[in-house]
């Protein structure tokens, strides 16, 4: 048989259902083979393609996989991105890209000797778990070792470049069995009884759920962590792993987080981290401020996370925080009444629309807005924030999540343009499920070719675009630090954002554009209900203001130095810092 025969059947084999690809000279026998063994999608664009891959591996819950597939040369480069994205965040993506025959191949000592040839072994090597270059054909057993390097231990992308001869090339051998897993290894029983006497012992605890803690794990613990008499909070990647109204929900602390989750979390004298880096974001840039009066364990996979030193981890573990969670939630870990009470004050006291938040009334407030549609929303929803700017950060800040509906993003890279691909892929991962996809503009118009891609499949996708005019967090950058010097933020200084009225039309994509009292629109109630795509216009005012969030001083030495987490502006009077500062 074929080696491109060989290689689909063992992809098939290993739970490969969709190939998200963009056709190339370089790739003909890979695409003639994955043609009848994959769902075949094609993109316009290969970053699309990437991203799509990633979400679908990220939201699909019946062991269902994505991957990319791209040619040579521009195909590559132009896929960087996405691999730039998962690697970042940690997640599955496997690509496979095409290359010159090898007798073409320059091996260093020209620019170029092949068509289109371009080293992308040596591009992506370092923001990939592993990067190959076939130099003959691989056996199933071979592969293995390539390809569950993207989804055990610490989840990242893997890119696998195959020659044109070797796709081509005869191979005399069986058929190929599928990829191993490989499972991690649970805990030692006794470091379990000891995290539970810390628990036990402390009186203020709380527990952070990352990404780490997969949806799978989050859906069985339900109850468990729903009954738990601890304070939780989830960090962005991980919103959708609890519901927003159980009673020990108290948010999404982070530098852009919630007031309320901020605080709290701030107060508390053991912060459990399950599954999370612990990255700036999460302690906040002022990271040596971060629970400066508590003590904090970390559950990471990656030794490297847990050795970094920032934030100060007094009991680092490494192991799956899975296996973990699973296990210590079998035990009593005490109650915590008083403690609960006094993070449920905070909670109340605080709203989630700052009152020195402005919004002229020809405009919706981006807070007003994921108010309303956080009701409106099924819990079969998937929903598709994009990954940067004022329609990302007032997400997490407003956005009331539901048990059962599924989240994700990129903020590592926090790439623009990052969502619409991700909603295409989320919508591949079920048919049968509604995606809400929310973007700004100027992000947006990095990517909005995909629409086209969106059209052609009939997508359920509801498209939501924050019209502010451009780069709104740009924009607020150079107001507030530069005086109002605005360079490239707006349709003012030269961006150059579409009419979307008329862009839709071209698509066929059925569009609208909202007014204050939207929820009540019936003919917006009527474009959520059907199963096409539809786009609506959010007018969001260019002038908006966004609080609460961290404010930073430019040093004389030009370095930036930010408050710490809780203190979020407009700053908390004296009488509010008196009241629920108590533990800081």
């Amino acid at each position: 048989m074929k080696y491109s025969d060989y290689l689909a059947n063992y992809l098939k084999k290993s739970g490969y259902e969709y190939c998200f690809y963009l056709s190339g000279g370089n790739i003909m026998h890979l695409q003639n083979s994955f043609r009848t063994n994959f769902k075949c999608i094609p993109v316009i664009h290969e970053v699309a393609g990437g991203i799509a891959a990633e979400y679908f591996n990220e939201l699909n819950l019946k062991k269902s996989k994505a991957f990319a597939l791209v040619t040579a040369g521009p195909g590559l480069t132009n896929i960087v991105t996405a691999i730039a994205g998962s690697f970042l965040e940690s997640r599955e993506l496997l690509v496979i890209g095409g290359q010159v025959k090898r007798e073409d191949l320059s091996n260093g000592e020209l620019i170029q000797r092949g068509i289109q040839e371009i080293d992308g072994y040596n591009i992506v090597k370092n923001i990939t778990k592993l990067s190959k270059k076939l130099t003959n054909p691989l056996r199933d057993y071979q592969l293995d070792k390539i390809v569950s390097k993207s989804f055990t231990d610490r989840k990242g992308p893997v890119f696998i470049e195959i020659p044109l001869d070797i796709q081509g090339a005869d191979v005399n051998w069986k058929l190929p069995k599928p990829a191993k897993i490989i499972k991690n290894k649970n805990m030692k029983s006794s470091k379990i009884l000891q995290i539970v006497g810390l628990i036990k012992k402390s009186l203020r605890p709380t527990i952070l759920l990352g990404a780490g803690v997969s949806r799978s794990t989050a859906r069985k613990l339900q109850k468990k962590l729903k009954n738990l008499k601890i304070p939780i909070f989830t960090t962005w990647n991980a919103a959708d792993r609890i519901c927003s109204s159980y009673d020990n929900f108290f948010g999404r602390p982070n530098t852009w987080g919630q007031r309320h989750s901020n605080i709290i979390i701030q107060q508390s004298d053991l912060l459990i981290a399950l599954g999370t880096r612990l990255g700036l974001q999460q302690s906040g840039f002022n990271w040596k401020e971060f629970i400066k009066k508590g003590k904090i364990i970390q559950v990471e996979i990656d030794e490297r996370e847990l050795n970094k030193k920032h934030p100060v981890v007094k009991y680092p573990i490494k192991s799956d925080a899975n296996n973990f969670l699973v296990e210590i939630l079998k035990y009593n870990l005490g109650e915590n009444d008083e403690w609960l009470s006094y993070c449920n004050k905070i909670k109340n006291y605080f709203p989630l629309n700052d009152k020195k938040n402005t919004t002229r009334k020809k405009y919706i407030s981006p807070y007003i807005f994921y108010e309303k549609i956080s009701k409106i929303l099924s819990d079969k929803d998937i929903i598709i924030p994009c990954s940067s700017g004022g329609a990302y950060t007032t997400f997490q800040q407003s956005f009331k999540q539901k048990y059962g509906q599924l989240i994700t993003n990129n903020k590592g890279l926090a790439s623009m343009g990052y969502g619409l691909s991700g909603a295409i892929g989320a919508a591949f991962s079920d048919l049968n499920k509604r995606v809400i996809h929310i973007e700004g503009d100027g992000g947006l118009t990095q990517n909005m070719q995909e629409f086209g891609t969106v059209a052609v499949n009939n997508l359920n996708i509801k498209t939501f675009i924050f019209d502010d005019n451009g780069y709104a967090s740009i924009r607020m950058t150079q107001k507030n630090y530069f005086n109002g010097a605005y360079m490239g933020c707006d349709k003012e200084t030269l961006l150059g954002i579409p009419d979307w009225n008329k862009l839709f039309k071209s698509w066929n994509i059925d569009f609208l554009r909202l007014k204050p009292g939207f929820e009540e629109d019936k003919i917006f109630k009527k474009m959520m209900k059907s199963k096409k795509p539809c786009v609506f216009v959010v007018p969001i005012d260019p002038l908006q203001t966004y609080f609460p969030k961290i404010t930073s001083r430019i040093t004389k030495k030009g370095s930036m130095e930010s408050n710490p987490l809780h203190l979020m502006s407009p700053l908390p009077s004296k009488e509010e810092i008196k009241k629920f500062f108590k533990f800081i």
